[in-house]
């Protein structure tokens, strides 16, 4: 996949300020599920107000009855307290892992920086074991910066 064809559609999609915040974030999720075969479950994560925790926001895959983490708890949730990228290659082999599904064999969580502060995140859950890449990393570091513009 060659990330740098998409970086001009998420430009657009963040820049179309007639639509609401939640709606340009649910149009990334599409773009990337759709235009990244090995993206299945694309989603928002973000700080739920004073709580210690991450309710969910847009997304695009199977339903999940994961809509609040707490701080520490799975992979976006050790994000929120890290601040750290996590990529995990190998679900099943992550003792703080939540699963959401059967299918899903791999995870990639990027936080979002709004003036220095952890926000949020995109969380990317694959059926392809081991499917991410430093590429990954950046394109999704890449996407998280121009999503922090309009929060």
């Amino acid at each position: 996949m060659n990330f740098e064809t998409l970086k001009p559609q998420i430009k657009a999609i963040v820049s179309n300020a007639p639509l609401d915040v939640d709606a340009r974030l649910l149009q990334i999720c599409q773009l990337l599920e759709t235009r990244v075969d090995y993206y299945n479950w694309v989603g928002f994560y973000f700080k739920n107000g004073d709580r210690n925790e991450l309710k969910l926001g847009p997304y695009v895959g199977a339903p999940t009855d994961h809509t609040i983490i707490p701080f520490g708890k799975g992979i976006c949730g050790q994000v929120a307290v890290s601040n750290q990228n996590f990529v995990v290659p190998d679900v099943a082999a992550q003792d703080n892992y939540i699963a959401c599904s059967i299918t899903v064999k791999a995870e990639i969580v990027i936080p979002i920086f709004v003036n220095g502060e952890n926000v949020g995140q995109i969380d990317i859950d694959s059926n392809t074991p081991d499917p991410f890449t430093e590429a990954d990393e950046r394109f999704l570091e890449f996407v998280c910066a121009e999503v922090a513009k309009i929060l």
